[in-house]
Protein backbone atom coordinates (compact mmCIF):
# COMPACT_ATOMS: atom_id res chain seq x y z
CA UNK A 1 0.00 0.00 0.00
CA UNK A 2 1.37 3.40 -0.98
CA UNK A 3 0.16 6.94 -0.44
CA UNK A 4 -0.50 9.14 -3.45
CA UNK A 5 -0.87 12.89 -2.97
CA UNK A 6 -2.85 14.77 -5.60
CA UNK A 7 -2.99 18.58 -5.77
CA UNK A 8 -5.26 20.85 -7.79
CA UNK A 9 -4.65 24.55 -8.34
CA UNK A 10 -6.27 27.25 -10.45
CA UNK A 11 -3.15 29.30 -11.19
CA UNK A 12 -4.93 32.16 -13.02
CA UNK A 13 -2.27 32.18 -15.74
CA UNK A 14 0.73 29.84 -15.82
CA UNK A 15 3.05 32.56 -17.09
CA UNK A 16 1.98 34.91 -14.31
CA UNK A 17 2.29 32.34 -11.51
CA UNK A 18 5.76 31.26 -12.68
CA UNK A 19 6.91 34.75 -11.68
CA UNK A 20 5.50 34.23 -8.18
CA UNK A 21 7.64 31.35 -6.90
CA UNK A 22 5.51 28.63 -8.49
CA UNK A 23 8.29 26.04 -8.52
CA UNK A 24 9.05 26.70 -4.84
CA UNK A 25 5.37 26.23 -3.99
CA UNK A 26 5.25 23.10 -6.15
CA UNK A 27 8.24 21.63 -4.31
CA UNK A 28 6.73 22.45 -0.91
CA UNK A 29 3.43 20.79 -1.85
CA UNK A 30 5.45 17.59 -2.47
CA UNK A 31 2.79 15.91 -4.57
CA UNK A 32 2.71 13.02 -7.00
CA UNK A 33 0.33 14.76 -9.39
CA UNK A 34 -0.45 18.46 -9.85
CA UNK A 35 -3.56 19.45 -11.79
CA UNK A 36 -3.78 23.01 -13.06
CA UNK A 37 -6.71 25.08 -14.23
CA UNK A 38 -6.86 28.41 -16.04
CA UNK A 39 -3.39 28.14 -17.55
CA UNK A 40 -4.35 30.92 -20.00
CA UNK A 41 -1.82 29.73 -22.58
CA UNK A 42 -1.52 27.47 -25.61
CA UNK A 43 -0.01 24.03 -25.11
CA UNK A 44 3.49 24.94 -26.22
CA UNK A 45 3.39 28.12 -24.11
CA UNK A 46 2.53 26.10 -20.99
CA UNK A 47 5.51 23.81 -21.57
CA UNK A 48 7.77 26.79 -22.24
CA UNK A 49 6.56 28.62 -19.12
CA UNK A 50 7.18 25.60 -16.88
CA UNK A 51 10.74 25.46 -18.22
CA UNK A 52 13.29 23.23 -16.51
CA UNK A 53 11.50 21.46 -13.67
CA UNK A 54 14.44 19.20 -12.85
CA UNK A 55 14.95 20.94 -9.50
CA UNK A 56 11.50 19.71 -8.47
CA UNK A 57 11.71 16.23 -9.98
CA UNK A 58 10.98 14.25 -13.12
CA UNK A 59 7.45 14.78 -14.34
CA UNK A 60 5.26 14.12 -17.37
CA UNK A 61 3.21 17.13 -18.47
CA UNK A 62 -0.08 17.08 -20.40
CA UNK A 63 -1.91 20.24 -21.44
CA UNK A 64 -5.23 21.15 -23.01
CA UNK A 65 -5.60 24.69 -24.30
CA UNK A 66 -8.57 26.64 -25.55
CA UNK A 67 -9.06 27.61 -29.17
CA UNK A 68 -9.21 31.22 -27.93
CA UNK A 69 -5.69 32.28 -27.00
CA UNK A 70 -4.91 33.33 -23.43
CA UNK A 71 -8.15 31.85 -22.09
CA UNK A 72 -9.09 28.92 -19.85
CA UNK A 73 -6.87 25.82 -20.25
CA UNK A 74 -5.88 22.89 -18.03
CA UNK A 75 -2.79 20.76 -17.39
CA UNK A 76 -1.73 17.65 -15.51
CA UNK A 77 1.84 17.27 -14.23
CA UNK A 78 2.55 13.77 -12.91
CA UNK A 79 5.48 11.72 -11.62
CA UNK A 80 3.94 8.47 -12.85
CA UNK A 81 3.30 8.13 -16.55
CA UNK A 82 -0.44 7.52 -17.07
CA UNK A 83 -1.73 4.52 -18.97
CA UNK A 84 -3.55 6.94 -21.24
CA UNK A 85 -4.52 10.62 -21.40
CA UNK A 86 -7.57 12.06 -23.14
CA UNK A 87 -8.69 15.63 -23.64
CA UNK A 88 -12.23 17.01 -23.47
CA UNK A 89 -15.59 15.23 -23.26
CA UNK A 90 -16.13 14.48 -26.92
CA UNK A 91 -18.93 17.03 -27.16
CA UNK A 92 -18.28 19.78 -29.71
CA UNK A 93 -20.22 22.40 -27.77
CA UNK A 94 -17.99 21.92 -24.71
CA UNK A 95 -14.65 21.07 -26.26
CA UNK A 96 -13.46 24.50 -27.45
CA UNK A 97 -12.04 25.85 -24.19
CA UNK A 98 -9.53 23.26 -22.97
CA UNK A 99 -11.46 22.55 -19.79
CA UNK A 100 -11.05 18.80 -19.23
CA UNK A 101 -8.15 16.33 -19.07
CA UNK A 102 -8.46 12.69 -18.01
CA UNK A 103 -5.40 10.68 -17.00
CA UNK A 104 -5.86 6.93 -16.52
CA UNK A 105 -3.83 5.24 -13.80
CA UNK A 106 -3.89 1.62 -12.63
CA UNK A 107 -6.46 2.09 -9.87
CA UNK A 108 -8.50 5.08 -11.04
CA UNK A 109 -9.14 7.79 -13.57
CA UNK A 110 -8.03 11.29 -12.60
CA UNK A 111 -10.09 14.05 -14.21
CA UNK A 112 -9.22 17.70 -13.85
CA UNK A 113 -11.80 20.29 -14.85
CA UNK A 114 -12.19 24.03 -15.11
CA UNK A 115 -15.97 24.40 -15.04
CA UNK A 116 -17.40 27.35 -16.99
CA UNK A 117 -18.29 30.41 -14.91
CA UNK A 118 -21.90 31.54 -15.16
CA UNK A 119 -20.71 35.19 -15.48
CA UNK A 120 -21.59 38.11 -13.24
CA UNK A 121 -24.89 38.75 -15.03
CA UNK A 122 -25.63 34.98 -15.02
CA UNK A 123 -25.83 35.09 -18.82
CA UNK A 124 -23.96 31.79 -19.10
CA UNK A 125 -26.07 29.98 -16.49
CA UNK A 126 -28.21 28.12 -19.09
CA UNK A 127 -25.05 26.86 -20.81
CA UNK A 128 -23.63 25.98 -17.42
CA UNK A 129 -26.66 23.77 -16.82
CA UNK A 130 -25.95 21.82 -20.01
CA UNK A 131 -22.28 21.53 -19.08
CA UNK A 132 -22.98 20.19 -15.58
CA UNK A 133 -25.37 17.51 -16.88
CA UNK A 134 -23.00 16.43 -19.65
CA UNK A 135 -19.96 16.44 -17.35
CA UNK A 136 -21.69 14.19 -14.82
CA UNK A 137 -22.64 11.78 -17.63
CA UNK A 138 -19.00 11.85 -18.77
CA UNK A 139 -17.79 10.92 -15.26
CA UNK A 140 -20.33 8.13 -14.98
CA UNK A 141 -19.22 6.65 -18.32
CA UNK A 142 -15.63 6.57 -17.03
CA UNK A 143 -16.74 4.98 -13.78
CA UNK A 144 -18.18 2.01 -15.64
CA UNK A 145 -14.52 1.01 -16.21
CA UNK A 146 -12.82 2.05 -12.95
CA UNK A 147 -13.23 4.53 -10.06
CA UNK A 148 -12.84 8.25 -10.70
CA UNK A 149 -11.10 11.07 -8.84
CA UNK A 150 -12.28 14.45 -10.13
CA UNK A 151 -10.68 17.75 -9.18
CA UNK A 152 -10.60 21.36 -10.18
CA UNK A 153 -12.26 24.72 -10.05
CA UNK A 154 -15.97 23.93 -10.20
CA UNK A 155 -16.90 27.61 -9.99
CA UNK A 156 -19.58 26.87 -7.40
CA UNK A 157 -19.89 26.72 -3.62
CA UNK A 158 -22.00 23.85 -2.32
CA UNK A 159 -23.24 24.87 1.12
CA UNK A 160 -23.47 28.02 3.25
CA UNK A 161 -20.29 26.94 5.07
CA UNK A 162 -18.44 27.10 1.76
CA UNK A 163 -18.54 30.87 1.39
CA UNK A 164 -18.10 33.78 3.78
CA UNK A 165 -21.34 35.55 2.84
CA UNK A 166 -23.92 33.01 1.70
CA UNK A 167 -27.13 35.01 2.16
CA UNK A 168 -26.30 38.05 0.02
CA UNK A 169 -24.87 35.78 -2.72
CA UNK A 170 -27.60 33.13 -2.86
CA UNK A 171 -29.35 33.15 -6.24
CA UNK A 172 -27.73 36.50 -7.06
CA UNK A 173 -24.07 35.67 -7.69
CA UNK A 174 -22.48 33.27 -10.14
CA UNK A 175 -21.32 30.24 -8.21
CA UNK A 176 -24.11 30.18 -5.64
CA UNK A 177 -27.36 29.91 -7.56
CA UNK A 178 -29.74 27.08 -6.77
CA UNK A 179 -29.05 25.58 -10.20
CA UNK A 180 -25.33 25.36 -9.43
CA UNK A 181 -25.98 23.99 -5.94
CA UNK A 182 -28.28 21.37 -7.49
CA UNK A 183 -25.49 20.30 -9.85
CA UNK A 184 -23.22 19.57 -6.88
CA UNK A 185 -26.10 17.76 -5.18
CA UNK A 186 -26.39 15.65 -8.33
CA UNK A 187 -22.71 14.71 -8.02
CA UNK A 188 -23.40 13.51 -4.46
CA UNK A 189 -26.52 11.65 -5.50
CA UNK A 190 -24.50 9.86 -8.17
CA UNK A 191 -22.19 8.54 -5.45
CA UNK A 192 -19.29 11.00 -5.58
CA UNK A 193 -17.77 12.19 -2.32
CA UNK A 194 -16.48 15.69 -1.57
CA UNK A 195 -13.29 14.53 0.13
CA UNK A 196 -12.59 17.68 2.13
CA UNK A 197 -16.12 17.91 3.49
CA UNK A 198 -16.20 14.18 4.24
CA UNK A 199 -13.17 14.45 6.50
CA UNK A 200 -13.80 17.97 7.83
CA UNK A 201 -17.57 18.46 7.99
CA UNK A 202 -17.48 21.58 10.18
CA UNK A 203 -14.30 23.28 8.97
CA UNK A 204 -14.74 26.54 7.09
CA UNK A 205 -11.84 27.08 4.75
CA UNK A 206 -11.82 28.87 1.40
CA UNK A 207 -9.90 28.35 -1.84
CA UNK A 208 -10.71 31.55 -3.78
CA UNK A 209 -10.84 35.22 -2.90
CA UNK A 210 -11.64 38.24 -5.04
CA UNK A 211 -8.68 40.51 -5.76
CA UNK A 212 -10.89 43.43 -4.72
CA UNK A 213 -11.18 45.08 -1.32
CA UNK A 214 -8.52 42.96 0.38
CA UNK A 215 -10.80 39.92 0.39
CA UNK A 216 -8.01 37.41 1.03
CA UNK A 217 -6.56 39.41 3.92
CA UNK A 218 -10.03 39.57 5.46
CA UNK A 219 -10.73 35.94 4.47
CA UNK A 220 -13.92 36.83 2.62
CA UNK A 221 -13.72 33.86 0.30
CA UNK A 222 -15.38 30.89 -1.36
CA UNK A 223 -14.58 27.17 -1.46
CA UNK A 224 -14.99 26.40 -5.16
CA UNK A 225 -11.97 24.12 -5.72
CA UNK A 226 -12.50 20.46 -4.91
CA UNK A 227 -11.47 16.84 -4.99
CA UNK A 228 -14.44 14.51 -5.47
CA UNK A 229 -14.01 10.74 -5.56
CA UNK A 230 -16.10 7.72 -6.45
CA UNK A 231 -17.67 6.11 -3.40
CA UNK A 232 -15.52 3.04 -4.15
CA UNK A 233 -12.50 5.11 -3.12
CA UNK A 234 -14.07 6.56 0.01
CA UNK A 235 -12.18 4.30 2.40
CA UNK A 236 -8.90 5.09 0.66
CA UNK A 237 -9.05 8.84 1.38
CA UNK A 238 -6.42 9.52 4.06
CA UNK A 239 -6.37 13.30 4.08
CA UNK A 240 -7.77 16.34 2.28
CA UNK A 241 -6.68 19.92 2.70
CA UNK A 242 -6.85 23.48 1.39
CA UNK A 243 -3.46 25.19 1.31
CA UNK A 244 -4.30 28.77 2.22
CA UNK A 245 -0.63 29.49 2.94
CA UNK A 246 0.29 29.12 -0.75
CA UNK A 247 0.08 32.33 -2.78
CA UNK A 248 0.58 33.31 -6.41
CA UNK A 249 -3.03 33.20 -7.62
CA UNK A 250 -6.48 34.32 -6.48
CA UNK A 251 -7.01 30.61 -5.76
CA UNK A 252 -4.94 28.43 -3.45
CA UNK A 253 -4.15 24.74 -4.02
CA UNK A 254 -6.32 21.94 -2.64
CA UNK A 255 -5.15 18.37 -2.09
CA UNK A 256 -6.15 14.82 -1.32
CA UNK A 257 -4.03 11.86 -0.19
CA UNK A 258 -5.11 8.36 -1.15
CA UNK A 259 -4.01 4.90 -0.03
CA UNK A 260 -3.53 3.10 -3.32
CA UNK A 261 -2.84 -0.66 -3.56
Amino acid sequence: MSTTKLVSWNVNGIRAVMKKDFLTSFAQLNCDVLCLQETKAQDEQVIEALGDMSEVGTYYTFTNSAVKKGYSGTAIITKTKPISVTMDMGIEEHDQEGRVICAEFDAYYLVTVYTPNSKNDLSRLPYRGNWDADFLAYLQALEEKKPVVMCGDLNAAHRDIDLARPKPNYNKSAGYTQQEIDALDNLESAGYVDTFRMLKPQEQKFSWWSYRAGARERNVGWRIDYFWASSALKEKVLDADIHTDVFGSDHCPVSVSLAID
